[in-house]
């Protein structure tokens, strides 16, 4: 039996063994399951391979998807770029396991964003620069959009939200969260920026899907912005994955 799985802390949240599950049953793929694998650890994962023979791939989520590349034996082209892995294939082809990185969001957002916004290419305001930030930097850079990170501290070529005033919001028509903030159950949250600005000329996409509208997205769309959850950009990642998974 092939066992494939999810690492990160917490998963509550997560959908991936649910999806995965399904997706195995629905192609008759009658050798494989999927686990979950909660780590307070990143250092923890080396048990994990070792204690489970039949492990051949492990989707990664928040808040490891830059400190597994420690573990790495190598990356595609794609994730090391990035700089970040949600997706890792295990070989074990000899007397040590290998593992080899991937980014499948970077592939979720591109295709989830082009369905949102379709030719135009508004600039972006991107707030957060942990490892879902990457591959959204990424994905927008394939795509030829202009944008500028947003963060708790300024820093060289990242400006803090003390910075982001209506004048900004004004300026980049695409607003992108990739913070946790918003996710259940601290769903009151949202990042501080100048909402009275957004107009219906604005896009708002959240990285978060749970809950499907975040205050973030709530604020956007009553100031008649178009508005967009991170759910069609997890099956859209998820469908990449099982790809490298079964490839």
């Amino acid at each position: 039996m092939k066992v494939y799985g999810l690492i990160g802390y917490p998963l509550g949240h997560s959908f991936s063994k649910k999806y995965f599950s399904e997706k195995f049953l629905k192609e008759k793929v009658n050798d494989s399951r999927y686990e979950n694998y909660p780590l307070d650890d990143i250092n923890k994962l080396t048990a994990v391979i070792n204690d489970n023979p039949d492990l051949r791939g492990l989707n990664v989520t928040i808040p490891y998807k830059q400190d597994v590349i420690a573990f790495l034996s190598e990356m595609d082209v794609t994730a090391e770029t990035i700089g970040a892995v949600n997706c890792i294939k295990i070989y074990r082809d000899g007397e040590h396991p290998r593992l080899k990185g991937y980014n499948t969001d970077v592939i979720g957002f591109r295709e989830s964003l082009l369905n949102m916004i379709g030719n135009e290419r508004p600039r972006a305001l991107v707030f957060g620069t942990g490892g879902a930030s990457k591959a959204v930097l990424y994905g927008l850079k394939e795509l030829g959009i202009d944008y500028k990170v947003v963060s708790r501290k300024k820093r060289e070529e990242i400006v803090s939200y003390d910075d982001v005033t209506e004048e900004t919001i004004k300026e980049f028509k695409l607003l992108i969260n990739t913070t946790p903030l918003g996710t259940f159950p601290e769903t009151q949250e949202s990042v501080e920026i100048p909402y009275d600005a957004v107009t219906n000329e604005h896009f708002l996409y959240d990285l978060v899907y749970n809950p499907a509208e975040t205050e973030f997205l709530r604020k956007g769309r009553i100031k008649g912005a178009m508005v967009k959850n991170g759910y069609e950009m997890l099956i859209l990642q998820a469908e990449a994955g099982y790809k490298i998974f079964c490839e």
